[in-house]
């Protein structure tokens, strides 16, 4: 035998799904479930995509069973048991999600706990639809884990859907796709596939965003957006989360923060507490960003007309060393260990 190190095993597996895409995509969904074969769907809509979800149940007709509007961030157990009822009560055999990852994450809850096929109509660029990743909250804490039962099996992306996006939730939402695609780049099980994904992702992000955000109605840059999010959630699928996703994960659930905008604040910070430990993740992001990756997701971040900080989105100061603590007892792979002086230094500067 050779007594040169044999180089570790990479493990890479593709998830089944089906994925329209184009302006327009939306109207096909009534044929994505006769090709399912259900015939009574429950719509999960989330607020924002209110009209969209009109749109969608007239267009159903009488497959529809019922609505349910009450997805909110971070899928608390107590919303997802609320929705169990609704399903009990009209026998549905199939959800649809439309709007941002509150309803796709509650489709997926569902989908998990009855088996029922589910449909995801993304209006955001979270990215999560495209995922075997499902977070929930209960008592304060949002516990996440991995299934590919999970994972929608049909997603639609319509960038038509999307171009009621305000300018603040165009911008978070993004920087909360680039979060997935920028962890993937650092994360210990990335593979020559992911880092395409990501690279492709960061780069569609970083260079059409500051385009969309100076005209919203820009549809073809929408679309590229929406790909983006597609690829970069892709990443999310196949490598492991570190840091970023983690200190989302614990201050999203002792606080009941809004999931994009925690991303896009945080996520600077966290490039500049990993990106030394990271060099060929750095790398790459310099060639993308032309220049300081952190400066340049920086300045984006910085531009949003909400909040900017977590003392703005109303998290204690004094909470701060209790949050790293609870990271660093528990910590996701990252390539920088976490410690918690450290830790708490970057969730000073983040407040």
């Amino acid at each position: 035998m050779s007594e040169n190190p044999v180089a570790p095993v990479t493990v890479h597996e593709t998830l089944p799904s089906r994925v329209l895409v184009g302006p327009g995509a939306r109207h096909r969904i009534p044929g994505e479930i006769e090709r399912l074969g259900a015939r009574r769907v429950l719509l999960v809509a989330t607020g924002s995509a209110r009209a969209a979800a009109g749109e969608l149940a007239g267009a159903l007709g009488p497959r529809l069973a019922a609505r349910f509007d009450g997805a909110v961030v971070h899928t608390p157990v107590a919303v997802t048991g609320e929705a169990m009822e609704v399903v009990g009560e009209t026998s549905a055999d199939a959800v649809v999600a439309i709007g941002g990852g509150s309803a796709v994450g509650l489709a997926k809850a569902l989908s998990v706990r009855t088996g029922m096929p589910q449909v995801a109509v993304p209006t955001t660029y979270a990215g999560s639809e495209v995922t075997p990743v499902l977070g929930e909250t209960e008592n304060g804490v949002k516990t996440t884990r991995r299934d590919p039962a999970i994972t929608p099996g049909t997603v639609v992306y319509d960038p038509e859907l999307t171009l009621t996006m305000p300018a603040g939730l165009t911008l978070t939402s993004s920087l909360n796709a680039l979060a997935h695609a920028v962890e993937a780049l650092w994360a210990p099980d990335a593979t020559a596939l992911s880092d395409a994904l990501a690279t492709e992702a960061a780069d569609g992000i970083l260079t059409v965003l500051p385009h969309v955000l100076a005209d919203l109605s820009a549809l073809r840059g929408r679309g590229r957006l929406q790909e983006s999010a597609w690829l970069a959630g892709l990443c999310l699928a196949r490598t492991r989360t570190g840091l970023h996703h983690q200190l989302a994960h614990v201050l999203g659930g002792m606080f009941d923060l809004p999931h994009a905008e925690l991303h896009a604040l945080l996520l600077a910070h966290v490039m500049a507490f990993n990106l030394p430990w990271a060099p060929k993740a750095a790398a790459r992001l310099e060639r993308i960003a032309g220049g300081d990756p952190v400066e340049v997701v920086g300045r984006l971040a910085g531009g949003h007309d909400g909040p900017t900080t977590l003392g703005a989105l109303g998290v204690p100061r004094d909470a701060l060393r209790a949050v790293a603590e609870r990271v660093v007892d528990r910590p996701y792979p990252n390539p920088r260990p976490p410690e918690t002086e450290a830790l708490t230094r970057l969730l000073y500067s983040a407040w």
